[in-house]
């Protein structure tokens, strides 16, 4: 990392940033990821980051390089690649990612590419969707009452794996709360995991889609129910999964929230 790594006046030349967008408002982007989007020569985003915070930069510095299930990829290999190019032109360059870059988001791998390519780079963390998005929704990953522990699981593992790295049957017994990220179109196989595997098919369960976006939606219901309740909803990605105790007090504290993001299934609580 250069020595400018917590320097207020911007980003260096020949520095790549990897940067976390947070959940997707931008009112909650950290100051240091505001002023580095501000002051970048170019910037390689994901669709993750959300549109608000896209729409933010200008069209001449951008690069969309995301990559979305079911949709065109931008290979990991050709996003590496582009990093060390525009790094070695001189350029500052930040790579936006959704969330935090160095949970699910790959930014490790992109970190050790740098590293292995001598190119100077700084990590700047943010808010990850998977506290963000359920908070916005009123739900807590941990609960004095409810739940001592959080997990958090991937739902889209790399399809080159023989056999998956998650243990459903461990993750049952451990108990707490179990927060997948992108596992929409995997709900009804982890959820049935999670049965077999011996966890209460009443346990609640909450999806998030879009958190802090607009058109943000909540659907809840337990294990059982959930996959009922998604497709009835239409929940589809970027969503969060809440597995656990913790998305059954939703209810208690609903009709008080006053984050600021429209759900079309839900009724707003309080005027725009």
């Amino acid at each position: 990392m250069t020595d400018g790594s917590t320097d207020s006046n911007g980003p260096e030349p020949g520095t790549v940033y990897l940067v976390g967008s947070g959940p997707g408002d931008p009112d909650l982007l950290t100051v240091r990821a505001k002023r580095l989007l501000e002051a970048a020569d170019v910037v390689l985003h994901d669709k993750l980051p959300g549109p608000k915070i896209i729409d933010l930069l200008p069209e001449e510095r951008r690069e969309d390089v995301g990559k979305r299930a079911g949709g065109d990829r931008t290979p990991q290999s050709e996003i590496n690649e582009r990093l060390v190019e525009l790094a070695r032109e001189g350029k500052s360059v930040v790579r936006l990612k959704g969330g935090d870059s160095f949970v699910f988001g790959r930014g490790g791998e992109e970190a050790e590419y740098l590293a292995t390519h001598e190119v100077p780079f700084e990590v700047v963390p943010a808010v990850t969707s998977a506290i963000a998005a359920p908070a916005v929704a009123g739900i807590p990953v941990t609960h004095r009452d409810h739940a001592s522990s959080v997990s958090f699981v991937t739902g889209h593992e790399d399809p080159t794996k023989e056999e998956s790295a998650v243990d459903w049957e461990a993750l049952a017994a451990t108990g707490g709360t179990i927060v997948v990220l992108m596992g929409v179109g995997r709900l009804p196989d982890y959820t049935t995991a999670l049965i077999e595997a011996g966890m209460a098919p009443e346990t609640p369960v909450a999806l998030v889609e879009r958190g802090t976006w607009p058109g943000q939606q909540v659907a809840t219901g337990t294990l059982e129910t959930i996959v009922d309740a998604r497709d009835e909803a239409g929940i589809e990605p970027p969503a969060v999964t809440v597995i656990g105790d913790v998305a059954g007090t939703r209810d208690s504290v609903v009709e008080f929230l006053r984050n600021d993001y429209g759900t079309p299934n839900e009724e707003r609580k309080h005027d725009a």
